[in-house]
């Protein structure tokens, strides 16, 4: 065994430079150069030339893809050599001196096969073993025996292998549609590589196409590059490195990035989808399930299944095919929820017909039923985009494949938000009249994104114009285009105005105009919110809009607007201060004095309320301010502590406030300048002042102080919160139609914030 008192410097990847130097880096050639590297230096530490003991590398050093910062995967195997463990550690503690990640194990050759016999993931890991060190003959035994095992024992391990794969992409989502997703381990990442190469080398099926491998190794150039950008090993495809990595690739930019990335996870996972139906249906014959010719089943007109997939009947195939033939397989295959046949798929983009305009009614009832089968839509329509389909249906798609949503609250891409949002709406259908209105117009409410202006405004009409094409008539292409404008109306309003408010009962029943509109767009704004992910939607949320949907109703329905709700009586009686709790809403009454509603705002905060609405009002000498809020994070909070806090706050001390005032203005933040908006005419007897700026703790107290302070006395706040943004609306009662008011006002708000 050599003696090596200063063991030789493990090979570095440089930090920062130019970068043309980072670019050396990149690519097939920098991964194999860094393989050979380490392959050198592991064998320098190797602990001598010992009979029956090698080292072996599985994981990105054994297929030789390693990236900058990679882990190393190392396999210590013996024949049961004596002082085994002194020989691992004379190995393992130059590696961590080196500050490598090391993922190691030391078996006997019975020991690897037999856990590889059992355990999936170590079976395809050891398909990458490759040697390094030591005994070349027992590193070649072992590699040679777990391939072997691998190919008996594939099909028996399938199921196991794809359990543990869904539960991988179901805690990091596809890759394709995430605006941040993890290059190894998301749906369609490196890792799904991965198992298209053993399922390939057990010989199911033919896994490993030109495009798969193309799409693979783009995937390694932008890991190799995101970790260059970012100095340490990291998978995650973040926001704030995009740019950089875009650049180390020489692409156009973030977007032009995450597209290429999209494009090579679907191929990836489309091409894990066809490999596991072929493993199910080997399965299948080996267990003697089958015999002769498979059977076919009629499923709709023109669509039979076959071996679990769904291809074309015999008469569908004539000399001029159906043009809806595409949009009725597609609808057949989301309702029965099976995958279309490759070769059926390729047929369809080959030799399906263009659709006439105006399409005829069957295409346009399979959109609808396509758009409506719940949970096979997502696959079904991605299995048609990925060949081609749905371009033939809708020219406008491919803009929208692909395109990144830049603001946090988005979790997906914008195609994937509009299958999305369809998915969402089937479960709203039964509460409007129009369900296929609903769910055209909640798959194509965010047409206008990408295209300069506002997207409702300038998606509107290329709704109205897709809705004509597809065969609608006047009146229902007037609704999709509606629809589509105002598609944010209820959110926003519900959010950011006050409900008790007349006028704004009444701008929303003018805008909107009928009943079953109402419900509909009620529908979509739920649909689209849950699409969006979940900083979009809170059980406030959906109460507020709830709330303005009834009094809405109720104005369109009986053409009165609703009388606004009375104040709490317990509040208006009995001493002061007065303080009740009731689940998501607080509510504190003192003698009348200034800046009651700014003291209770940092009450909330200190105990770790978030407010997501407040109502301020004075009667009978008495202020009495409500609020309404979600604890922060989810965390509970001491309802008995916060009423004492409470009731001293009301009683005008002071402690709490200057406790929150030193928090909060060291919480000050965001990137982009806060900007206020006074709304005209959307009150009846205030004036609106819109405050958009990044959330910070203490923001509400410090924003209602500074009210107070300058003189403006707050009837009303609405708070909303999207992301790290927040745009909060004050209702300001008073004389506010001088622009000099206006500006001392804004001027005092804006330096708050």
């Amino acid at each position: 065994m050599n003696n090596v008192s200063e063991p030789p410097a493990a090979p570095t990847v440089p930090l920062g430079g130019s970068l043309e130097k980072l670019r050396e880096h990149i690519g097939a050639a920098a991964r194999l150069d860094r393989a050979a590297a380490l392959d050198a230096w592991l064998t320098e530490i190797f602990p001598g030339h010992l009979p029956g003991v090698s080292l072996l590398a599985v994981g990105g050093l054994g297929r030789r893809d390693c990236a900058p910062y990679s882990d190393l995967d190392l396999v210590l195997l013996h024949n049961g050599t004596a002082g085994i463990d002194r020989i691992a550690s004379a190995l393992w503690y130059p590696i961590w001196d080196a500050r490598l990640g090391l993922d190691h194990s030391v078996r006997t050759l019975p020991e690897a096969l037999s856990v590889a016999h059992d355990d999936v993931k170590v079976a395809l890991g050891l398909l990458d073993a490759r040697h390094v060190a030591g005994d070349a003959a027992l590193s070649g035994e072992l590699i040679a025996a777990a391939g072997d095992q691998w190919r008996r024992t594939a099909v028996r391990l399938m199921p196991q292998l794809k359990e543990i794969t869904t539960s991988r992409w179901a805690s990091h989502g596809e890759l394709a549609f995430l605006l941040e997703g993890d290059l190894k381990e998301a749906a369609g990442g490196l890792r799904d590589v991965t198992i298209l190469r053993g399922i390939g080398r057990a010989g199911v099926a033919d896994t490993m196409r030109p495009a798969v491998r193309a799409a693979g190794l783009r995937l390694l150039d932008t890991r190799d590059a995101l970790h260059l950008a970012v100095g340490r090993r990291v998978d995650r495809l973040v926001a704030q490195e995009r740019g950089t990595v875009a650049e180390l690739l020489e692409l156009e930019d973030g977007d032009a990035l995450l597209r290429r990335v999209a494009g090579d996870a679907r191929t990836i996972a489309h091409a894990v989808d066809d490999a596991w139906r072929a493993a199910d249906r080997l399965r299948v014959r080996r267990r003697g399930q089958t015999s002769g010719p498979p059977t076919r089943r009629p499923v709709a007109r023109d669509v039979v299944e076959q071996d679990g997939e769904l291809v074309l009947a015999r008469t569908a195939i004539g000399p001029v095919p159906d043009p809806s033939l595409s949009l009725r397989v597609a609808a057949a295959a989301a309702t029965v929820r099976l995958p279309i046949a490759r070769a059926t798929s390729e047929w369809l983009a080959a030799f399906c017909p263009p659709l006439p305009t105006p399409w005829p009614a069957a295409a346009r009832a399979a959109l609808v039923s396509l758009l409506g089968s719940g949970p096979g839509l997502l696959p079904t329509w991605e299995t048609s985009d990925r060949y081609g389909l749905i371009d033939a249906w809708l020219p406008e798609w491919a803009r929208m494949r692909s395109l990144p949503q830049h603001h946090p609250v988005h979790r997906f891409t914008l195609d994937r938000h509009l299958v999305q949002a369809a998915y969402e709406a089937t479960a709203y259908a039964r509460e409007v009249d129009r369900p296929d209105l609903l769910l055209i117009g909640a798959f194509l409410h965010d047409v206008g994104k990408g295209l300069l202006g506002d997207h409702s405004i300038v998606g509107a009409p290329i709704a109205a114009d897709i809705a004509t094409r597809i065969g609608l008539p006047p009146a229902d292409v007037a609704t999709i285009e509606k629809l589509v404008r105002l598609h944010l109306l209820l959110p926003e309003v519900a959010t950011r105005r006050d409900l008790s408010d007349p006028l704004t009962i009444s701008t929303v029943a003018e805008k909107v105009g009928d009943t079953a509109t109402l419900d509909l767009l009620h529908a979509l704004a739920r649909a689209d919110a849950h699409a969006t992910g979940p900083a979009a939607w809170s059980d406030w949320k959906g109460r507020l809009m709830a709330e303005l949907v009834r009094r809405v109703h109720t104005a369109l329905d009986t053409g009165e607007l609703p009388e606004p709700p009375a104040p709490d009586p317990e509040l208006l009686e009995g001493d002061l201060p007065a303080v009740h709790l009731d689940g998501d809403r607080v509510a504190v009454a003192a003698a009348d004095r200034r800046g009651l509603l700014g003291a209770v705002a940092a009450c909330l905060a200190m105990h770790r309320l978030d407010v997501v609405g407040a109502n301020a009002s004075t009667v009978d000498g008495r202020a009495i301010v409500e609020f309404f809020t979600q604890p922060r994070y989810g965390s509970p909070y001491d309802p008995v502590a916060l009423a004492a806090d409470l009731r001293r706050v009301a009683a005008g001390d002071v402690s709490v406030t200057q406790r929150v005032r030193a928090r909060a203005m060291s919480a000050r933040g965001g990137t982009a300048e806060p900007r206020v908006v006074w709304q005209r005419d959307v009150a009846t007897d205030a004036a609106v002042l819109e405050l958009r700026a990044a959330d910070s703790a203490g923001l509400l107290y410090r924003v209602a102080t500074a009210l107070d302070e300058a003189g403006a006395t707050v009837r009303a706040a609405r708070i909303s919160t999207l992301g790290g943004d927040v745009v909060d609306a004050f209702y300001l009662v008073g004389p506010w139609a001088e622009q000099a008011e206006r500006d001392r006002v804004q001027a005092a708000v804006l330096a708050a914030v």
